[in-house]
């Protein structure tokens, strides 16, 4: 469990009965959120929508943090033009008015089949149940609820001390086929509750991205909903990390770098019809 951080499951039904399709992470209020996603032009709806929550909430100061995370499998709102966009607004606002904060504090993301309305009406009538689930120890049940074409799930962790203080560092990711670098299709989620300056994240984001999932390929593949979120619940007692450079930065960059690397490997691992794991 990461301080601060409470994922949530449940059965909506998205394609199919009695399917763990729904999975909802909320964050502790100050927590700190960065991603990356697909450079493909084609991008899906939930990745436009994410990129237009986090500038609205970059731009507005320490007022405003991301509070939630809504994903669905089964449909993956993409190539579903205006209707996609508003279906992806339409399932952050329902998530903002059951957790009482605004759109904008709600990143939606969706993996599975493409070219498909998404139902939003079953996500929303989902929601509830998975608030309710919502727990610090459902990091295993995530990393199932997220699972498309995946034989496994895949979830890593890892304690790291800093000026005295176990600070933890807990991710799960999705992914078996469609993999290349530039993301894939593939959904990663990474926690801590490290004390990490909110203007760090970005850039962190983005090493740790192209140190590990931009590195892997299955099928040569790109695809249009691919997400690596990095959340900082900044809970710990540390002195807060304001650059690289101490001691206490450079452990808690391994630290990350070493469970982004493990959730981008098993990815692989788990390779539609792969035989073989090799690096180069």
């Amino acid at each position: 469990p990461v301080p601060g951080v409470r994922l949530g499951i449940a059965e909506a039904g998205v394609r199919k009965v009695g399917r763990k399709d729904l999975t909802v992470i909320l964050l502790d209020e100050g927590s700190a959120v960065a991603g990356v996603f697909t450079q493909n032009r084609y991008c899906a709806a939930p990745v436009q929508v994410c990129r237009d929550h986090l500038s609205h909430v970059h731009a507005s100061q320490a007022d405003t943090h991301i509070r939630a995370l809504v994903i669905n499998t089964g449909n993956a709102n993409a190539g579903t033009g205006a209707k996609g966009l508003a279906d992806a607004r339409a399932t952050a606002d329902a998530l903002a008015t059951l957790l009482k904060v605004k759109p904008q504090q709600v990143l939606p993301f969706s993996t599975g089949v493409i070219m498909e309305n998404l139902p939003v009406d079953r996500i929303v009538a989902g929601m509830p149940a998975a608030i309710a689930d919502a727990q610090a120890a459902h990091w295993a049940k995530a990393a199932e609820g997220i699972m498309t074409t995946d034989t496994v799930p895949k979830a890593f962790s890892a304690q790291v001390v800093l000026s005295g203080q176990t600070v933890t560092i807990t991710g799960i990711s999705k992914g078996a086929g469609m993999i290349r670098p530039n993301m894939a299709t593939m959904l990663g989620f990474l926690a801590t509750d490290a004390n990490i300056d909110a203007g760090l994240l970005p850039a962190l984001a983005t090493d740790l991205a192209n140190a590990s999932f931009n590195r892997i390929t299955i099928d040569g593949d790109t695809s249009t909903n691919d997400s690596f979120m990095v959340m900082a619940t900044r809970k710990a007692a540390h002195p807060v990390i304001a650059n690289w450079d101490s001691a206490d930065g450079q452990a808690l960059r391994v630290a990350m770098m070493s469970v982004a690397q493990q959730l981008a490997h098993a990815i692989v691992r788990d390779g539609e019809g792969a035989t073989k794991f090799i690096t180069i």
